[in-house]
């Protein structure tokens, strides 16, 4: 089949987003299936205002049409709500074409820490972008609820997946020089030190040992000066993140808006437990149908849940990291596209007016 995936994040980016949409091309490559990803690095760029390191494509509408119409797509895929995304739902509709789209990031909350937006604006604005989607692909249940709630339709569910040879299992934490001689316990953040990450509840947490962070953002300049005992690794290649997951005693995950968190699964396949709030990425990543939780430790007191973390054997965060895997991960994207055929305009028998009558047709995988 020939997938178009139209996304603005992308490599260089170094964010879950991205991971994930390349670890789905690679499966789906596997399975058979071209894929053309049209991505920034395509187009003319900017910085995008308040993020560096995420460039996005200025002005890409008449030349994405012109990769779209060239590459002709069975199935169309658009993965984020930026410039590229919003110029692929333009070719879609006007060509009265079918795709799916993807709810990665809580981009509302972000805009509302960042800018003051109010959460009702962004979710309307985001509740337009996806309406015409034949299928919103969602990573958690919680998600998923949440955005029924505020009115989003067509929504499917999409859980992602961990590389567990790549994230190694260590039965005991690995000694890691790059990071120097630290007094354990070593407590580890992974991601962008950004406003929605609600990174400085971790830093001002008033527990024994080291602390770690690894990632850029915005607010990493001015966090290095106000925690300067803090051990700022920044961006690192995922080969040596493997070893800083390994090496550390509790991997701390103080996001509350995230809808995922792969950083959680990369330190779990290393062996390392998590200390999280029960929110939505949390518990889908740590929590069974019976409610309990495993591979870390999810409290609303997020110091407790760092102390309790630390009793976690090491063989336990990587049995819950093996549930998840990017094969199932691409079967399931799989399932949830619709071809990309047009959507045909029927008059009714006995009605003057023109209705619209939809040939949207979900796609096995032996199309």
């Amino acid at each position: 089949m020939k997938i178009a995936l139209i996304t603005d994040a992308w490599q260089p980016q170094v964010n879950g987003v991205v991971t994930t949409l390349v670890e789905l091309v690679r499966e789906l490559e596997e399975l058979g299936h071209q894929v053309e990803v049209i991505h920034p690095g395509l187009f003319t760029t900017r910085p995008c205002p308040g993020y560096a390191g995420i460039d996005l494509a200025v002005r890409p509408k008449r030349r994405l049409a012109v990769k779209l119409d060239v590459f002709q797509p069975e199935a169309l895929h658009i993965a984020t709500e930026g410039p590229l995304g919003w110029a692929a739902r333009s070719y879609c509709l006007k060509r009265g074409l079918s795709f799916t789209t993807a709810f990665h990031t809580k981009f509302p909350e972000i805009l509302h820490a960042a800018l003051k937006i109010p959460l009702s604006w962004g979710y309307a604005l985001f509740r337009y972008f996806h309406k015409p989607s034949s299928g919103v692909m969602v990573p958690t249940n919680g998600v998923l609820f949440m955005l029924e709630q505020r009115g989003f339709r067509n929504l499917r569910s999409w859980t992602h997946g961990v590389d567990t040879e790549l994230f190694a299992f260590q039965p005991q934490p690995l000694l890691y020089p790059p990071m120097g001689t630290l007094v354990r316990p070593v407590s580890l953040f992974v991601g962008r030190v950004s406003y929605e990450k609600n990174i400085e509840t971790f830093l001002r947490l008033d527990i024994p040992g080291s602390k770690v962070v690894c990632g850029v953002g915005p607010l990493e300049p001015s966090l290095r000066e106000r925690y300067p005992q803090v051990r700022w690794m920044g961006v690192l290649a995922r080969g040596e993140l493997a070893k800083v997951y390994a090496a550390a005693d509790v991997f701390v995950f103080p996001s509350k808006s995230e809808t995922f968190g792969l950083v959680m699964l990369e330190a779990m396949a290393t062996g390392t437990p998590v200390a999280a709030f029960p929110v939505d990425g949390p518990l889908e990543v740590l929590g069974k149908p019976d409610g309990s939780c495993h591979g870390g430790v999810m409290d609303a007191d997020l110091q407790q849940a760092c102390y309790s973390a630390l009793a976690v054997p090491r063989h336990e965060p990587r049995a819950r990291a093996l549930d998840f895997s990017w094969a199932q991960a691409a079967q399931l994207f799989e399932s949830n596209l619709v071809a990309a055929q047009k959507i045909t305009a029927c008059k009714p028998v006995n009605a003057g007016a023109t209705s619209v009558k939809s040939t949207v047709t979900p796609l096995s995988s032996n199309q």
